[in-house]
């Protein structure tokens, strides 16, 4: 019964919302000559039914709609990044390294992996201890922006890793012997008796049980069917929820037998109610990596929260490389029709910190920071279109040593001091990054696209436009217009944007100053069109206007 109430209300919410939708769509389309008794109908239909629905809004707050992957920052530095440049920008939340006590790796010297291979689950890693966890947790969430935790809850370390005193917080460990007593786990706790192959290790990816029971990388493997494992885990993610995280990105879910994560899920608390609504419910978000063909399926993870979709930035790279004749203009079906999972259960990125390396998922179609050009629009393009939840990563240098395709400093960690430590993150004069930190989320670009998103939350795609090969654009019904040039020539056109007409900001050449453009201004026609120019060798070939921009 109380299923059915709550599936009523979100219906009836449903309903109302695609009502007001449609009573604004004739509003604005209703000519002049129109009876005013008519006109004055429609509103009182729409003020009655926007008090429908926000019986059911959830958020009355500012919409936010991207977190950011803040790869191996201190906590002490997300804090303030929280405090003075996420939350007056827009962003809704930060994915934080695994803060959990990791194996100390020597060699290669202090490699980002190790954050990767768990001794315990005490909060203490190289970003940081408890108190500056809590500290982070707090502060962030005091300015609207929330934590989501990258959870390593497939493995422990590596079963080479040997024994000793070598946990980050010096807790002692002892690979060979699967003990782990700071949590504790012993040999029971793991799945060698029940993985069939002859090294331990899986060994063939068509084969789900050895994907689910074997170790991953040589990585010991947790068996998460045991009562007390899943107790075990519970208890860590508990610990973080009760000190206010928002969520959890659950890594190697593919790893992790569907039905176990659900088990561990079902005993996870409600989300700290000082920051959250009471009976809120933890995010979820695993990573499953599923590029088609494959024996694990990302389908089976849906019913425990969202899932990462990493055909999204493998196949958004081939089309904007312009490999394999793929062209700009097929985006006109960009989402499900493309073998995407549905849009509501989609966590989508560009780039992650795996695949940026060469690891994980995506090949040589993946975009990073290393070909700026073409990853600005590659995140805008991601920002503007309606499909999924959007990740933004932001990174480190390191320096590249390529030969015959692999990069042979993929493991190369944060930047950092002679001792080990994490350098922090500095901000130079013109609000980028220093000590080595790349901070894409800092450029412009992003940064402005991400305020876009949040302008056009909820708005569909209501026109679209292409020249049949590289250059698009696409109007966010009546809430913003953006225009793509990934062409060889310059684009001159005028299009249909859906806009009220007046004079409009192009955020990506600058910006609204009070009466002002910094950049680009755009004139929006009575009849809703405006000319759009774009040269092909423009630093940045794409336009973005919305009706906040507007003058």
């Amino acid at each position: 019964m109380l299923r059915m109430r709550s599936d009523l209300r979100c219906i009836t919410g449903k309903l109302c919302f695609a009502f007001q939708q449609e009573c604004k769509r004739l509003l604005r389309r209703m000519p002049p000559s129109v009876k005013d008794n008519m006109r004055n109908l429609l509103l009182l239909l729409l003020a009655a039914f926007g008090l429908c629905w926000t019986q059911y809004k959830s958020n009355p707050k500012p919409v936010r709609t991207s977190i950011v992957h803040l790869f191996e920052w201190r906590w002490i530095d997300i804090a303030l990044e929280c405090e003075r440049y996420l939350a007056p920008n827009g962003f809704a939340g930060v994915q934080v390294s695994p803060p959990n006590e990791n194996l100390v790796v020597m060699s290669p010297w202090r490699p980002w992996w190790e954050r990767y291979q768990p001794i315990s689950y005490k909060l203490c890693s190289r970003s940081g201890n408890e108190n500056e966890f809590r500290d982070m947790v707090t502060r962030c969430n005091n300015v609207g922006v929330h934590i989501y935790v990258d959870a390593v809850i497939n493995h422990m370390c590596g079963s080479g890793a040997g024994s000793g005193y070598h946990g980050i917080c010096g807790s002692y460990f002892n690979a060979g012997s699967r003990d782990f007593p700071a949590v504790p786990y012993s040999s029971y706790d793991f799945n060698d008796r029940i993985c069939q192959t002859a090294s331990g290790d899986i060994e063939n990816y068509s084969d789900p049980i050895q994907v689910r029971n074997c170790r991953l990388s040589g990585l010991v493997d947790l068996t998460q069917r045991r009562e007390d494992v899943r107790s075990k885990i519970a208890e860590y993610m508990n610990h973080m929820i009760d000190i206010g995280v928002a969520g959890f990105r659950i890594d190697a879910s593919k790893h992790i037998w569907p039905m176990d994560i659900n088990a561990i899920l079902s005993k996870l608390n409600n989300l700290n109610t000082r920051w959250f609504t009471k009976g809120s419910r933890p995010f979820i978000y695993q990573e499953v990596i599923d590029l088609g063909g494959e024996a694990v399926r990302s389908s089976e993870y849906f019913r425990n929260g969202h899932v990462t979709e990493f055909k999204y930035g493998a196949q958004l790279g081939t089309v904007l490389r312009k490999w394999n004749g793929e062209k700009m203009a097929d985006l006109k079906s960009w989402g499900e029709n493309w073998s995407l999972m549905p849009s509501d259960k989609a966590v989508v990125f560009v780039d992650n910190h795996d695949n940026q390396r060469g690891h994980g998922a995506g090949g040589a179609s993946i975009l990073t920071f290393w070909n700026p050009r073409l990853y600005k629009m590659a995140v805008s393009f991601m920002l503007a279109h309606p499909y999924g939840f959007t990740r933004i990563m932001s990174s480190y240098w390191w320096p590249r040593d390529i030969q015959n395709g692999k990069d042979f400093n993929d493991w190369v960690g944060p930047p950092s001091n002679v001792d080990g430590s994490i350098k922090p993150v500095t901000i130079n004069p013109n609000g980028t990054c220093g000590n080595d930190w790349v901070c894409e989320h800092r450029w412009d670009q992003i940064r402005k696209m991400v305020t876009f998103r949040n302008v056009v939350y909820g708005q569909p795609i209501t026109q679209w436009w292409d020249n049949s090969n590289h250059q698009v654009a696409f109007e966010r019904d009546g809430k913003g217009f953006v225009v793509f040039n990934n062409d060889d020539r310059n684009l001159s056109a005028v299009l249909p944007t859906g806009l009220p007409p007046g004079v409009y900001c192009d955020i990506i050449s600058g910006q609204k100053e009070g009466s002002l453009c910094t950049g680009i201004q755009i004139r929006v026609a009575t009849n809703g069109t405006a000319h759009f120019q774009i040269n092909s060798r423009a630093e940045d070939p794409f336009i973005a206007i919305h009706v906040e921009a507007k003058l």
